[in-house]
């Protein structure tokens, strides 16, 4: 079983998830979106799937630093896509696809 992986390697969520799923004997694929940016294919199908509140993570570092006009963009989810193309480290982590599903924060995988 394979799991893909969207997030940064120094988040402690991303490295929660990565350890829950290789414990489960899970091969892990992971993208780093700091590096290799984000599909905006994906991004469309991470907030018609959650949604503008579940994807952008406000409690982060990268929200709280950004001014006000880029914070304006997440009220509409046009510009919540450009916001986060611009600034993937605001997408809240780690982005899971595993066994068909989708999934956004989940740290713990269970076997099943």
């Amino acid at each position: 079983m394979i799991a893909k992986v969207y997030g940064i390697p120094n988040c402690g969520s991303v490295k929660k998830a990565v350890a829950s799923l290789k414990a489960q004997e899970v091969d892990v694929v992971f993208h780093d979106f700091k590096k290799h940016g984000v599909d905006p294919q994906l991004i469309d199908e991470w907030l018609s799937t959650f949604g503008v509140d579940k994807v952008i993570n406000r409690k982060g570092t990268t929200w709280r630093n950004l001014d006000e006009h880029y914070k304006a963009k997440a009220d509409s989810p046009e510009g919540a896509k450009a916001l986060l193309l611009e600034f993937p480290t605001v997408i809240k982590r780690p982005v899971v696809e595993y066994k068909g599903e989708l999934s956004i924060g989940q740290t713990e995988f269970g076997a099943q």
